[in-house]
């Protein structure tokens, strides 16, 4: 296994297409939400991945800064291959996107969109919850705040 990380111009063909491929495979069709999953939004953002003989395993993109958010770096469309859940992947990405954002970018402040139901995963690594229940294509999410 690989963990890869890097900016949309340094993706390959292949790469994209796994990423895109899976991110649908799980955010659209898995989750039954027909939503617009190419939101130009992927070209401003270093995207993490594991890789497994070519396989995606797990996957998110993250933002610096300034970019999505102006006082936080942002984490988004963290998601594991479903043939690798159970398995603590989510925990290692999660682990790899911190150690970028944090050690690599010296972030002092990382901001993410959770599904409700995975409130106590982010907060296990010190998110706090700072909005009320929203729905975000028919989905419950709340804002989370991680602070150093």
């Amino acid at each position: 296994m690989e963990w890869k990380g890097k900016s949309f111009d340094d993706l390959t063909k292949e790469e994209l297409y796994s990423i895109m491929r899976e991110r649908v495979n799980v955010f659209v069709v898995e989750q039954n939400c027909p939503y617009p999953e190419l939101d130009n939004d992927d070209q401003e953002a270093y995207h993490v991945w594991l890789e497994k003989q070519e396989e995606l395993v797990c996957y998110c993109r993250i933002f610096p800064s300034g970019t999505k958010y102006e006082q936080a770096a942002s984490i988004g469309r963290i998601l594991v291959n479903e043939h690798y859940r159970g398995k603590q992947y989510g925990r290692m990405l999660m682990k790899q996107a911190l150690s970028v954002v944090r050690d690599e970018w010296q972030e002092e402040q990382v901001y993410l969109q959770a599904q409700e139901y995975l409130l106590s995963f982010y907060q296990s690594y010190g998110f706090t919850v700072t909005s009320e229940m929203y729905l975000e294509d028919g989905i419950p999410h709340r804002d989370m705040l991680l602070k150093r």
